[in-house]
């Protein structure tokens, strides 16, 4: 091993190890912090690496051939069947109206046809990575805009494979040359290349479906890690290999061979082995392309650079915006799709890459516009959080003209904020008890469709104060916070205790550390998401093993008392790895100690009753 490779390996793990967790506070994702490594590091700045990174990048290429595997994993047939409409409609018409534009503006600009086409088709992707992080964060995952958003992501990630396919047919030899590996079918006539590549390809899918499977099965028995491991690169590699000789994309053969076994029992397994050596070589890549880029340049000419960044970015918000308005998505949420979606994503990279390497894109091309694919994704957390403060709170939600305005008319003892599965549950227990309440709603689609199905729901942004006092606030005794984002609700905590510190709250938390939060805020007992019903899970399976039933029930309720009576302590300590580790031991000692005992106590009077024959059929029949 030569002193050089270990130079080069320490500085690609540390420029890693130092940009990407710095990224990733700021709210940048990994994507940008491994490609400013590579900036760091490359030529333009430090010079640690420089014309070895294309060796590297040829190394790292494996990454992109393991991450559309992965992705080949997660597209179930039967799932992409059911999304067909939203997948199919929205997602053609982005990437066919966002290819067209940009195409004729690269083509106005003077670049062949061939070359305005290959940039358009990798421009015309967004970050998969970015989009479903942020919808995620702010929880928008469910919205109509977040759905529609995974459709087209969707849909993008399978148009890869066939634009890995046509990359190489157009080649106009102004890049560096189609490949480093030649296809054995070169010199074969036209007619039988086309049949052998048939052949190839029905190799793939009838191995994976056939010869792969029980090959697992094999290795799996002799119940070694390791083992799996390689066998799973192996069948990475050895696609990858087969498609490279009969000349095409590694990655089309990776993918059909992903979509195959993502039926197979070996799915979850490949997976959990695969991202992390995905992961790798992922970030390797991406800090290769950073390395490649020329910022001489582009500090040379930044008026340039600023018009490339923010003409992209308003060709794909304005295809984004007539997209949405096809699909009927309202305004706010048309808008909230468009400006989330308007960057150039990480498969931009991949695809200039590799339009570079088969001769399509000139290399000073692409690297202008891999700078302003990276800018782009720079700016999305920051054109998002500009929407929803400056453009969001003035529009509204649409409505139909026949419709009331969102003026809030009634008042109730009772305020529920957020009127998902969660939300409506609640809501739906109280008024068939005959409490009312007024809820509020911050989805305008579903607040429209709630209102249809006879609920009397309010569009609007709970964590302003205004519209909590004309929710009737001041008057109201309770308010109940079923909001799934975590931001969110701590944004309307802390407003009504600032505001109305007279209601009594109920809140809903994600977790127990968000749980913690809330209790530093003033939430005396938050609603941990799926704790009562592990719970309930734990008094059935105590009951299918044989204990009775009343006992099984009075386990969980005290083990749901004690839990809780813990959580005061613990919020206290959280921030403190150490004492919150130590301070959990011993509750948990102490919780068991005290259920032991309560299961020594004599509480089987009556227990029989518990089991009559329905009860007992009520563990395995839901309703």
């Amino acid at each position: 091993m030569s002193t050089s490779f270990l130079v080069d390996a320490i500085a690609y793990l540390l420029a890693a190890l130092v940009c990407v967790p710095i990224a990733k506070r700021l709210g940048l994702g990994s994507v940008l912090g491994y490609l400013v490594a590579g900036i760091a590091i490359g030529p333009a700045l430090l010079g640690i690496i420089g014309e070895q990174g294309t060796d590297i990048m040829h190394f790292a290429e494996f990454g992109v051939v393991i991450m559309l595997f992965l992705i080949g994993l997660e597209l179930e047939p039967r799932r992409l069947w059911q999304m067909r409409t939203s997948v199919g409609v929205a997602g053609s018409l982005q990437l066919a109206l966002t290819t067209v534009a940009i195409g004729a503006g690269a083509m106005l600009l003077g670049l062949p046809w061939q070359v305005s086409l290959a940039v358009a088709l990798a421009l015309s992707m967004s970050s998969t990575a970015i989009v479903l992080q942020s919808l995620k964060e702010q929880g928008l995952m469910h919205t109509s805009a977040g759905r529609t958003s995974f459709a087209v992501l969707l849909f993008q990630d399978v148009a890869v494979i066939p634009i890995l396919a046509l990359l190489p047919f157009l080649a106009t030899g102004v890049g560096q040359g189609a490949s480093d590996h030649t296809s054995v079918l070169a010199d074969v006539p036209a007619l039988l290349r086309a049949v052998l590549v048939l052949a190839a390809v029905a190799v793939v899918v009838v191995a994976g479906r056939f010869a792969v499977v029980p090959m697992m099965r094999a290795v799996a028995s002799a119940r070694q890690r390791e083992l799996f491991i390689a066998a799973s690169l192996l069948i990475v590699g050895g696609i990858a290999w087969l498609m490279m000789m009969v000349g095409l994309s590694p990655a089309l053969g990776t993918f059909l061979a992903g979509v195959v076994l993502s039926d197979s029992e070996f799915r979850h397994e490949l997976e959990s082995d695969l991202e992390p050596v995905k992961g790798l070589f992922l970030g390797l890549f991406f800090i290769a392309v950073g390395a490649s880029i020329d910022v001489a340049s582009i500090a040379a000419q930044p008026l340039a650079t600023a018009a490339i960044v923010l003409g992209l970015v308003a060709i794909k918000a304005a295809v984004l915006v007539a997209v949405g308005r096809f699909v009927k998505l309202s305004l706010d949420q048309t808008l909230l799709f468009a400006i989330g979606m308007a960057q150039v994503g990480e498969f931009a990279f991949v695809l200039l890459s590799f339009s570079v390497q088969s001769g399509v894109v000139p290399p000073h091309v692409s690297s202008s516009l891999m700078a302003a694919t990276a800018i782009s994704m720079a700016l999305t957390p920051l054109l998002v959080l500009a929407l929803r403060l400056l453009v969001l709170p003035r529009i509204g939600t649409r409505q139909a003209p026949t419709r009331q305005a969102d003026d809030i008319s009634e008042h109730h003892n009772v305020i529920i904020v957020g009127f998902s599965h969660f939300g409506s549950t609640i809501g739906r227990l109280l008024r068939a008890n005959g409490i009312e309440a007024t809820i509020l709603d911050n989805d305008s689609d579903r607040v429209d469709l709630l209102r249809r199905m006879g609920f009397r729901v309010y569009y609007g942004d709970a964590t302003r104060a205004d519209l909590l006092a004309a929710a009737g606030a001041e008057q109201a005794s309770m308010l109940i916070c079923a909001v799934g984002s975590q931001e969110t609700t701590n944004a309307i905590v802390e407003l009504a205790g600032k505001h109305f510190p007279h209601l009594q709250l109920l809140v809903r938390a994600r977790d127990r550390f968000h749980a913690y939060e809330l209790m530093e805020h003033g939430v005396a007992f938050p609603y941990r998401d799926g704790v009562e019903t592990a719970v309930r899970m734990g008094v059935d399976a105590l009951r299918a093993t044989g204990r009775r039933a009343y006992a099984a029930t009075r386990a969980g309720s005290q083990f749901l008392r004690y839990d809780e009576a813990s959580m005061a302590e613990l919020a206290t300590l959280y921030r403190s790895d150490d004492d919150y580790v130590g301070a959990v031991r011993r509750h948990v000692a102490e919780q068991e100690r005290l259920l032991t005992m309560d299961i020594q106590a004599d509480h089987t009077q009556g227990d029989h009753a518990w089991d009559s024959e329905p009860m007992r059929k009520g563990v395995s029949r839901r309703d």
